[in-house]
């Protein structure tokens, strides 16, 4: 069943949600394959099977991002508009990591409002001087859009703030939500204006991140990288965004998600586990998620400096001029600074309680102590920024009138525009800087302040210090912003101890300058080697690497609306026809066939385990043909499957994956010659029992030849950590026991080592041939892992050279999921029908007892 806000968007890949001006006009597109170019822009087609990848193109990349990097205003004498790149916009400087021969194009929104009537011309602009594609939203979509849902909804809460009360932050608006579908749709269809097969696509931050679904409808194949610029809170947190699901679904549409630390991705793949039930795996260095077929990389590294631009700040005239003010205005003092927005995450009234404190605790620093805390304009409107303000205003003055004196001022707030050069320059002159958010995405302040430390030649001149002299910075960061792993010298801090911040800010000031000096150049070393070029380029050679087998196999897109997704699989894999397999079994006379049971016959998730009536009556209509041999090859127990088979007279049963098998209901059950003591259950037993009562939820299995620990009940993160656990304590306590310890969907097991259901095929299979009976037909169907060994054995076994030739082999898998077998079938229903088939076409002749007894036998292989 659809959520409610899924149900309602089912045509948005296919047409526009609200009643939105189409763009004024197609931007040029590169021919990649030959043909017509009419045809190469029909909008129609989405089929992503049909993508050629180019030879003629030279490497593109596509940058999205809610705002482009650029400088618009209009001109005063001739009234056109004029545009000037951002040189300070990560995103204009993150080119440096790419080869110099690559284009890049940027697609994104206009920091103004641009007239209907101009649109055109200014698209046309943009893209010829800038390449850049501009995203024209109207300005009350926009509206909702920015300053609605991406700054009242998801940036709180990203921030770890609920709207628990309508005075403590904005409660979910379903309108606002629609508006920033609308907009994500928008900025698609742009980017589907200029993208060619070959192209890579790197869409930035929250604003965007149902943006991959769309771009994966239109293009199956899109080599599509996404980077969060924000924190992702925890799942506790994140659960209660109404559209949760469609976010995360929408986010896996991508070949690789970049965090900034290790944290934020973390609370990701918390959310994708217990609101999605997916798993992941790490290997050989590398963090993935599997999703349909399709493997989702995550990517871990925040985001650096432009070392170059900060530089030639450091060089400016205007720059040398400010040092110099600062140095006579602040000369004898201490100076601490903080560069923060003004916005109630950024922590700036915690700081300045922190300053009070250290000023109340050192009487010695009065008068000697200054904080300048520059204030940024805030980048959201409400009342929780006007509150946050009044606060910080209100602090400050009490300070400054407690411990200030005529011409001192131990707080000094600069609230209005900062031009660069001046912000450097207190950069350069601060002894400390601080950065005390209760939450923060990145914040590059302590990595400019460290640059801006280590100075040029010209700023050493302006500062009136020699060339080479050593170099000193400090820093006291709170541990909740994402630069603070990264930054192993700084002093961290808890924002909301203020005792401990100002005891750190006292430390800071006091510590002597060659320990000051050590900190301040294994910083240094780290800034300037993972600037922002090495984070570009080592984002998208991840995502290079995510997306090399684009075209080695065959992907379809399935799903509605924000649900779509696309299945990726390989190009032999296709489901199974009733047709197909009918007329093989028609023209067949030795027929084995292989079931599994769990997921297969019946449904994983259903609670009666029983077999239904149907399945019941298909395989008694299947075992009746003499031509056909039916097991039934499962994981449970040989009693629960003797019960729920009890009027199955002809049925195979390979119970606990092989080690007890049976040929009908009236041979005798025969175990396997692998393992008869089973001593290592007394070691193994209390081991798992230490874990079930350490877990609620978890239990044990016990059967006759193995042990399970089921963990399906319990809490998916704290399960699959014990699950891990587990296995390593098992794995640890049996080493020397002829056992081996897997683990499963939901899972842990121990069983004989060599009992598998490969083996039980296999087994079978070769006593077929023994008996001059080799199987001109062979079909296996299963759902899980242990079933991926009966399709490798029959793989293996019917091309054995005993066989006269070569069997019709048909492996299928339940569901459409990475898999050894050729075939799927997409669920248990699917299974029932195909059985259904295949006993419609039997020889229906009734079969005598005697006749299978004779027929097949274990006495040359000891298994019956």
């Amino acid at each position: 069943m659809l959520s409610r806000s899924c149900a309602s968007f089912l045509d948005f890949s296919s047409g526009d949600l609200l009643d939105l001006p189409r763009t004024p006009r197609t931007l040029p597109r590169v021919m990649t394959v030959p043909g017509i170019i009419s045809d190469l822009d029909d909008e129609g087609s989405d089929d992503g099977d049909s993508d050629v990848p180019s030879s003629v193109c030279r490497e593109r990349k596509i940058i999205v991002a809610n705002f482009l990097p650029l400088h618009a205003q209009r001109d005063t004498k001739t009234a056109r508009w004029c545009f000037s790149l951002d040189e300070d916009s990560p995103l204009l400087q993150l080119k440096d990591g790419f080869l110099s021969e690559t284009e890049v194009i940027y697609v994104g929104s206009l920091k103004v409002d641009i007239d209907i009537s101009e649109q055109e011309e200014v698209s046309q602009k943009l893209l010829e001087d800038f390449n850049c594609v501009p995203t024209f939203l109207p300005p009350d979509l926009q509206k909702k859009f920015y300053l609605g849902f991406c700054k009242q909804q998801l940036w709180p809460l990203f921030h770890y703030m609920l709207p628990i009360c309508p005075d403590h932050g904005e409660r979910f608006n379903r309108l606002l939500w629609q508006a920033y579908v609308s907009a994500n749709k928008i900025f698609a269809d742009k980017v589907m204006e200029v993208i060619n097969p070959e192209d890579y696509v790197w869409v930035h931050d929250y604003h965007l991140m149902v943006l991959p679904t769309f771009l994966r409808k239109h293009f199956n194949r899109v080599k599509l990288g996404f980077f969060l610029h924000s924190p992702f809170p925890s799942s506790e947190i994140y659960r209660t965004l109404p559209v949760r699901d469609e976010i995360l679904r929408a986010l896996l549409n991508a070949d690789l998600i970049g965090f900034h630390t290790f944290d934020y991705a973390r609370h990701f793949l918390s959310c994708c586990s217990r609101m999605l039930g997916l798993d992941y795996e790490s290997k050989r260095g590398y963090i993935g998620l599997e999703y349909f077929g399709r493997t989702i990389y995550i990517k871990i590294l925040p985001v650096g400096v432009h070392m170059g631009r900060l530089e030639s700040v450091l060089n400016l005239h205007s720059t040398s001029i400010k040092v110099k003010e600062i140095q006579e205005q602040f000369k004898g003092k201490s100076l601490i600074l903080g560069i923060d927005d003004m916005d109630i995450f950024k922590g700036i009234s915690l700081k300045l309680l922190a300053v009070e404190q250290l000023l109340q605790q050192h009487q010695e620093l009065q008068g000697k102590l200054v904080l300048v805390q520059i204030v940024n304009p805030a980048r959201s409107t409400g009342k929780d920024v006007q509150e946050a303000k009044r606060e910080t205003y209100m602090t400050a003055r009490r300070i400054n009138e407690i411990y200030g004196s005529p011409g001192y001022d131990p707080v000094i707030l600069i609230d209005r525009h900062v031009p660069r050069y001046e912000k450097t320059a207190y950069y350069a002159m601060a002894e400390c800087c601080i950065v005390n958010a209760v939450r923060d995405g990145m914040n590059l302040v302590p990595y400019k302040y460290i640059v801006c430390r280590q100075g040029t030649p010209l700023m050493d001149e302006a500062m009136g210090i020699s060339v080479g002299s050593p170099r000193t910075s400090m820093l006291v960061v709170s541990e909740f912003i994402g630069c603070s792993p990264s930054l192993s010298g700084a002093i961290k801090v808890n924002p909301w101890d203020i005792d401990a911040v100002a005891d750190a800010l006292n430390l800071a000031i006091t510590m002597p300058d060659s320990e000051k000096q050590l900190r301040h150049e294994k910083h240094y070393r780290y800034v300037s080697s993972h600037d922002v070029a090495y984070w570009a380029h080592s984002f998208v050679q991840d995502l290079e690497r995510a997306c090399k087998d684009h075209y080695s196999k065959r992907c379809w897109g399935i799903g509605f609306g924000l649900g779509f997704r696309v299945i990726s699989l390989s190009p032999s894999f296709r489901k199974l026809s009733i047709d197909h397999i009918v007329s093989a079994y028609k023209r067949t006379n030795r027929r084995a066939i292989f079931l599994d049971y769990d997921g297969t016959v019946v449904p994983q998730a259903s609670i009666n385990k029983n077999p239904s009536p149907e399945v019941i009556s298909v395989l008694n209509s299947l075992c009746s043909d003499p031509k056909n041999t039916v097991f039934i090859v499962s994981g449970r127990g040989r009693s629960s499957l003797s019960d729920w088979f009890t009027s199955c007279e002809m049925l195979g049963i390979a119970a606990e994956h092989g080690y007890f098998i049976r040929w009908n209901k009236i041979s005798d059950w025969e175990s396997s010659h692998l393992a008869v003591d089973f001593d290592w259950k007394r070691t193994a037993e209390p081991v798992m029992k230490l874990y079930t009562d350490a877990t609620d939820g978890s239990y044990i299995e016990t059967k006759e030849s193995a042990l399970v620990w089921h963990h399906q009940d319990a809490d998916p993160d704290f399960g699959s950590c014990q699950a891990k656990e587990l296995l390593n304590h098992l794995e640890n306590v049996l080493a020397n026991e002829p056992v081996e310890v897997k683990r499963g969907q939901q899972i842990v097991e121990v069983k004989p080592q060599g009992v598998t259901k490969g083996l039980v095929a296999e087994k079978i299979l070769s006593t077929m041939v023994s008996n001059g009976k080799p199987p001109d037909f062979v079909m296996c169907i299963g759902d899980d892992r242990s079933d991926e060994d009966m399709f490798e054995s029959i793989s293996s076994t019917v091309s054995s050279p005993s066989l006269p030739s070569a069997p019709e082999i048909f492996a299928c898998t339940v569901g459409q999921k990475p898999s050894k077998a050729k075939y799927y079938l997409d669920d248990t229903v699917d299974v029932v029908k195909l059985l259904e088939g295949l006993a419609s076409a039997s020889n229906l002749k009734p079969r005598e007892m005697v006749d299978i007894m004779g027929y097949i036998t274990f006495s040359e292989s000891g298994v019956r």
